[in-house]
């Protein structure tokens, strides 16, 4: 419950960092995105009684399932946000006619990323066939580990006393699973500690601790009712450039999915896996044509929550807190008054869950592409407070952006990290990818991914220079506009597009010495 409430709160807040306006997204995006947890979660809660029902058994446990955590950073800080900007200082549209226009781009990510995953629900074992785990969870674990554990620690220590007393509760309770008296749950243990500790400093005053204000609640909210009108249809081209940051998302908990069906069924529960993707999937779709904008994902933890005792009550309770917050609209009021500091140490444990279960369960021999994989998410880090400056509104009215910097050096290496960290899901996929291939000894398999790295940046999937992550035609007569990169950025892209060429063409002629194939035995175990 915790989890997706949390998962909700930094949806919102993310987005309100951006300047979008917070009440549209709780009454447009909020509902919707709700919806989808609770539809999934009662869906699996009768699964669970059904299984039972089969089995003869009485401690069956459900799968849990809620807001997909990678998502929610990946949709809003390189869909929604980026989205409402262009619409700010690109379109020049008034914020409310911004937020219309980002919502709408959001609802076709997620009504795609739905599509997508009852495609390939059928599929699931074939694509565990073709692409290897270090590839599809090293991306995962990049986001995880960069993104997911690292930014929530400027909220955590921004109030240290309760954050740092929260986060250790919960990495304690959760990780080093060592209980709480009563076998209280970790993350209910610190929001009543630490939440505690936040409010007495709060009644002491100073130290920038301050009671929030309550918030005018938009009781039984009807705005994203207006997604059924389906004005979204029409914002298709806006949306194109950014389906390929969101379809990787998809892809990814497809594969979560097929592994927590496993890790489910390792502890006695045997669900079928197309139904779980299946249920995940409709979930999601209903969910972005409400207006949802972040997709639902099967939980890691159903072991653990077995072990608990939890049977089938949990995702019960899950589906009707969410949904309710959402569509009563009382989650403004949890929006509020849950201090930040003492629940984002969830996420913290959420991001070092998924690194440790990427690595767990990737080979031993493939770790090094899972770390690879976390490369092109440190670009987007080291981006992150450099593209907040130039995106101030001081600095863009005063004409100083990247391309305006004195020192060369920089300018370049800001150039450089702009276009790693642009499309750097598919990036992160493809590289891993490769060098599991190369350590398998499959190096025709690494070419064609190459080759495939070189395709998508010269359409600028991967690697644009152009802000927003745009999509581009690499030439094209000027009567095509902006479609068409310009010719100021063409070499760079056309560097980074040789240079997977070249490699793909060396690996494929590398494949056919003979010593390619010989496999020390070391790398086969190991």
């Amino acid at each position: 419950m915790l989890d997706n409430i949390v998962g909700l709160m930094l949806m919102v807040s993310l987005l309100v960092g951006f300047g979008f306006p917070k009440e549209f997204a709780v009454g447009a995006m909020v509902p919707g995105t709700a919806l989808g947890v609770m539809i999934g979660d009662l869906v699996f809660f009768f699964l669970a009684f059904r299984l039972a029902k089969q089995t003869g058994r009485s401690d069956v446990t459900a799968m849990p399932l809620g807001l997909d955590t990678p998502s929610t950073f990946g949709y809003t800080l390189f869909i929604l946000g980026p989205s409402y900007l262009q619409g700010i200082n690109a379109l020049g549209l008034a914020p409310i006619d911004a937020a219309h226009r980002t919502w709408y781009i959001g609802i076709w990510c997620i009504v795609m990323s739905g599509v997508i995953k009852l495609a390939l629900a059928p599929m699931t074992e074939w694509i565990r066939r073709v692409v290897p785990r270090a590839g599809l969870l090293g991306s995962l674990a990049a986001i995880a580990l960069v993104l997911i554990s690292f930014i929530p620690l400027t909220d955590i220590l921004g109030h240290p006393l309760p954050g740092i007393l929260a986060l250790v509760i919960v990495l304690t309770t959760l990780i080093a699973r060592v209980p709480l008296p009563g076998r209280t749950p970790g993350t209910l243990g610190a929001l009543i500690i630490a939440g505690g500790v936040y409010y007495a400093i709060c009644a002491v005053g100073g130290f920038g601790y301050e009671f929030p204000v309550t918030p005018t609640v938009q009781w039984m909210p009807t705005k994203w009712l207006e997604a059924w009108q389906f004005q979204w249809i029409g914002a298709f081209a806006d949306a194109v450039p950014y389906l390929p940051i969101a379809l990787p998302f998809a892809i990814g908990t497809v594969v979560g999915g097929i592994d927590c069906t496993e890790s489910a069924a390792a502890a006695g529960d045997h669900y079928d896996t197309r139904t779980v993707i299946g249920v995940e999937a409709i979930a999601t779709l209903l969910a972005g044509l409400s207006g949802g904008v972040i997709q639902t994902t099967p939980y890691i933890g159903h072991p653990a929550y077995k072990a608990m005792g939890g049977r089938a009550a949990y995702t019960l309770g899950t589906a009707l807190l969410v949904g309710s917050a959402g569509l009563i609209g009382y989650f403004a009021l949890l929006e509020s008054w849950i201090p930040k500091p003492v629940v984002m140490p969830i996420l913290v444990f959420v991001g070092l869950e998924i690194t440790a279960q990427s690595f767990l369960a990737t080979p031993r021999r493939h770790y090094a592409a899972v770390a690879l994989a976390c490369l092109p998410a440190l670009a987007v880090l080291a981006m992150n407070i450099p593209g907040r400056m130039f995106g101030d509104g001081a600095l863009m009215g005063a004409g100083i952006g990247p391309d305006s910097l004195a020192n060369d050096d920089l300018r370049a290496s800001i150039k450089t990290l702009t276009m790693l960290s642009s499309g750097f899901i598919l990036t992160s996929l493809l590289w891993a990818w490769m060098l599991a291939a190369a350590i398998d000894r499959k190096l025709k398999m690494a070419s064609v991914v190459l080759f495939a790295a070189t395709l998508l940046t010269l359409f600028g999937v991967m690697h644009s220079p152009l802000p927003g992550n745009q999509l581009f035609l690499p030439y094209g007569p000027e009567s095509w506009g902006d479609i068409v990169i310009d010719a100021d950025n063409r070499p760079h892209v056309f560097e980074f597009a040789a240079g997977y060429a070249i490699a793909a063409v060396f690996f494929f002629t590398w494949s056919f010495y003979p010593g390619t194939y010989q496999i020390n035995h070391l790398t086969n175990e190991h």
